[in-house]
């Protein structure tokens, strides 16, 4: 039986719930008076249900289709304003004893070279990173219990906090791996990692058993119930995801909706990023053997529902996805995005050569962070290097109370604009900086709070004429 409140995956995440919902939403596809009450309903800015979500996705109406592309983009606008949040991945180690059929770390790859970073080489990829600008890193690991454990984890932690060179310095660190135990994400949180994030890959629970054969991962149950154990932990700032092309999407829609209801109900707060990622070559992983894929058309709508369906939430879109697609969802609800990535164990320092590649998943967006960087404020984006609100505390339902209220405004705006100096300071090309300074110029008058905006200023001066750094409301 469905029970949002459950902490049982079969419960929260109920099958027939969502095949129900799936019935529910082709059968009123094409109720106009139904589709506007729910855009109505979704105008006022407090999300919709996954039903409610699930008739929009649904409708085929072309009419209908660009005012819900028109409500998410101001509804984006509303919550997150201009400002795109950048950030960067780094691989630890493809060591892994699952047998996961869409990606290249399965235990079964045997041609693959396997690869962990010491804590040597974490210091130098992570000064390779720092050296492009980059403040905020996503670490990402595969499972394997005697090689890549939390003592791993943990150092591996403190080690890129302790490095500063230069200007540089990583000031935020999130974390993708496996699913594990409340003790282990208490020290996770100890250690002072920022948003814990775990893909469900898929919640079509036959699909995942299927997807998953072999190795701890399989256990469909824990895996799905692995963020309320976070939560249990204390960490308040949790990620979701789902692999889009491995099962029907609309099913996978309805239960990520159900999944951040489910953790907004049992503890008052809803997920603090949902990433989008579609399936993609890489190694021995041929997406066409997987008979799910979405185009592009479906794939922005996908983000235009989720951002009205979950407006709080930021929603991230990695290098997985070309420049053109991720223009396109930019305007849609994307608020993170990564440039200048590597998804190779150790590839910030040098390249790995082309029969020796250990890529979780083929780059499609290969361009330098810098140039990145440009291309967002040339759209008029604000590129964001802004980590204040963890280490302000503002993390959980601190920061979701923030972001509803519309305050994140004269937070994060102004932590934008003094970030963005920084980098244009310490690491963009000319060009770049040409394009950054105006675009501060302008943007500083929309600061709200004048005794804000003065500060504003002021730090700016400082950033560029005393080479101050970390200035953060």
């Amino acid at each position: 039986m469905y029970d949002v409140n459950s902490k049982c995956a079969d419960d929260f995440i109920n099958h027939e719930e969502i095949l129900e919902t799936l019935a529910y939403a082709d059968e009123n596809k094409e109720n106009v008076a139904l589709i506007d009450a729910i855009i109505e309903k979704a105008k006022k800015r407090k999300g919709l249900s996954h039903r409610e979500a699930s008739v929009l996705l649904a409708c085929p109406i072309e009419e209908k289709n660009q005012e819900i592309y028109k409500l998410a983009e101001q509804i984006k606008k509303d919550f997150y304003g201009n400002r795109i949040v950048m950030f960067a991945p780094l691989y630890l180690s493809n060591y892994c004893v699952n047998g996961c059929t869409y990606c290249p770390y399965h235990a079964k790859n045997k041609h693959i070279p396997r690869k962990q970073l010491s804590q040597e080489d974490i210091r130098r990829e992570v000064i390779a990173l720092q050296d492009m600008g980059h403040k905020r890193l996503a670490l990402e690991a595969g499972e394997d219990p005697v090689r890549n454990t939390m003592d791993y984890y943990l150092k591996s932690i403190e080690t890129i906090y302790s490095i500063k060179h230069k200007n540089g310095a990583i000031r935020r660190v999130n974390i993708n791996m496996a699913a594990t135990t409340v003790d282990n994400y208490r020290l996770l949180k100890e250690a002072g990692i920022g948003t814990y994030i775990l893909f469900q890959e898929t919640y079509h629970k036959e699909s995942y058993l299927e997807l998953h054969p072999t190795g701890p991962k399989h256990d469909y149950n824990y895996h799905t119930e692995a963020m309320d154990r976070a939560m249990e932990g204390g960490i308040d700032d949790v990620g979701l995801g789902v692999l889009f092309g491995l099962d029907k999407y609309r099913y996978e829609f309805a239960g990520l909706l159900m999944h951040a209801e489910h953790l907004e109900a049992a503890f008052g707060v809803g997920p603090h990023t949902i990433s989008v990622p579609r399936l993609k070559h890489a190694d021995d992983i041929n997406p066409d053997d997987f008979n799910n894929g979405i185009d592009d058309d479906t794939f922005a709508k996908i983000v235009a529902c989720i951002r009205i369906a979950v407006p709080y939430t930021g929603m991230i879109i990695s290098t997985r996805e070309n420049q053109k697609t991720r223009e396109r969802v930019l305007h849609l609800g994307i608020s993170q995005i990564s440039g200048g990535s590597r998804t190779s164990v150790g590839g910030y320092c040098e390249p790995e050569p082309d029969d020796a590649k250990s890529e979780q998943f083929d780059v499609s967006d290969t361009r330098t962070l810098d140039e990145v960087v440009r291309w967002l404020m040339e759209m008029e984006y604000i590129p964001s290097f802004c980590t204040a609100c963890y280490r302000e505390g503002r993390t959980g339902d601190r920061f979701m109370s923030l972001c509803k209220s519309g305050q994140i405004q004269n937070c994060c705006h102004p932590n934008a604009l003094m970030t963005l100096k920084e980098y244009l300071m310490d690491y963009a090309s000319l060009e770049t900086k040409a394009i950054g300074d105006k675009l501060i110029e302008k943007e500083v008058l929309n600061v709200p709070n004048e005794k804000a905006r003065a500060v504003v200023l002021e730090n700016l001066r400082l950033i560029e004429h005393d080479n101050r750094r970390d200035f953060r409301f």
